[in-house]
């Protein structure tokens, strides 16, 4: 295990050093990131500024669910960028290479590549999330801490997951299918808000299907105090963090299913 880290560090930053011998590229990329999901949070802004409220959400407690979901997807967007690019490694030929060598593919794949650009939109989720927080009338204990750090990593395991079962399909038809990303980018679109503002329907594929609930809005519920109006546990809350890690060990067996039915496509 410890060599594998060694191993996985070194990828890293060897990723990390090619990037950063365009500084000028990689500073305007991060800005670029930053300013454009900044804007994004300025639309939110103006919602609460014209309305006030949003269904009885107010904007530091909409603004908590959206610093955690934008933290936590960006760190997982960074980190994973070789599940993103795979497609483009099938048809090359050059995963063919990863299967003859001793260290797993899933392990492989995911050092390939840290997308160092993602930490513009990583600074802003955190600044948002520590905005909010100190707006928000919590009594921030060292657990409640510990709990939203929890449901970050979290978040990140099932942002993971869903960029591996995205390069799963890419087995059986080597271009990555686009409907993936309407659940991936448009789940985070949609889990910055309470899931409680949704129809049933929309709430329940978000939290039985694509358990993204998970990622903030039971944590959430259970830090700020509220009672979830469809009538979810403390229990159930409490434990949400830790759907994000069976979600991923899910996904790495459907990642490990995938490989033992690959066949090269001769590049």
């Amino acid at each position: 295990m410890a060599d594998s880290l060694k191993l996985y560090f070194r990828y890293i930053g060897i990723s990390i050093r090619g990037q950063m011998q365009y500084k000028a590229s990689f500073v305007m990329s991060a800005v670029g990131q930053l300013l454009l999901t900044f804007v994004e949070f300025l639309t939110i802004w103006a919602l609460f500024d014209r309305f006030g409220s949003l269904r009885g959400w107010t904007l530091p407690e909409v603004a908590f669910f959206y610093g955690i979901v934008h933290t936590a997807f960006s760190f997982a967007e960074g980190v994973v960028r070789g599940f993103d690019v795979f497609p483009a490694m099938v048809k090359s030929g050059d995963f063919d290479r990863m299967l003859v060598r001793p260290r797993g593919t899933l392990f492989q794949v995911a050092s390939q590549e840290v997308q160092m650009m993602r930490i513009g939109r990583f600074i802003q989720g955190v600044a948002i999330l520590v905005w909010s927080a100190s707006a928000l009338d919590v009594d921030w204990t060292a657990y409640k801490i510990l709990f939203t750090l929890g449901a970050i990593m979290g978040g990140i395991f099932i942002f993971s997951g869903f960029f591996v079962l995205q390069a799963t399909l890419a087995f059986w038809t080597i271009e990555s299918l686009e409907i993936v990303n309407t659940v991936t980018y448009g789940g985070v679109e949609s889990a910055q808000f309470p899931l409680s503002i949704y129809r049933d329907w929309f709430r329940k594929f978000f939290t039985y299907v694509i358990p993204l609930a998970c990622v903030n809005y039971f944590p959430a519920l259970l830090i700020l105090g509220k009672e979830d109006p469809f009538g979810t546990s403390k229990v159930v809350m409490l434990l949400s963090p830790l759907l994000g890690f069976i979600f991923f060990f899910v996904c790495s067996k459907i990642w490990q299913f995938g490989v033992r039915r690959y066949t090269s496509t001769g590049s």
